[in-house]
């Protein structure tokens, strides 16, 4: 197992089935554009490969704010369904942790919607604890 940051089209284009798992709204004609938009704010694309396949994938960016401090946010975090229980969700969140201490983090940060049961029990195990809700208002005419 390799766990390392996306850095060429070719890796992060080898993301892009992994995280459709998670954002099927997201075309794949506009996968890799989004993703190196996203760059330019700080977001990393970190991939988790075995036998030279991406089976899991973490959307993070190191922040800072008032609340937190400077702190690690996991935009993103998914396995394939088929590689589910076999360590590698486990290892990126592992590599995730390590990651944030490098950054001089203090804490890692996700969010994760109310019907991920599963995902929420993973965390839990993981010793990401459960802390508050996360409040959304659209805005008319934004994207």
């Amino acid at each position: 197992m390799t766990i390392r940051i996306a850095v060429t089209d070719a890796d992060i284009t080898a993301c892009g089935p992994v995280m459709r798992e998670l954002r099927p709204h997201v075309p794949e004609t506009e996968f890799l554009a989004r993703v190196r938009t996203q760059e330019t704010s700080g977001y990393r694309l970190v991939m988790v490969e075995e036998g030279g396949e991406v089976v899991a994938v973490a959307g993070i960016r190191v922040g800072e704010n008032l609340a937190w401090g400077r702190f690690l946010y996991v935009d993103d975090l998914v396995t394939l369904p088929a590689a589910r229980s076999r360590g590698y969700g486990a290892a990126l969140l592992t590599w995730l942790k390590g990651y944030a201490a490098e950054q001089g983090c203090g804490q890692l940060h996700l969010d994760s919607g109310l019907q991920r049961e599963a995902a929420h029990r993973f965390y839990e195990r993981e010793g990401v604890a459960r802390t508050g809700y996360h409040f959304v208002a659209p805005i008319p005419g934004g994207e």
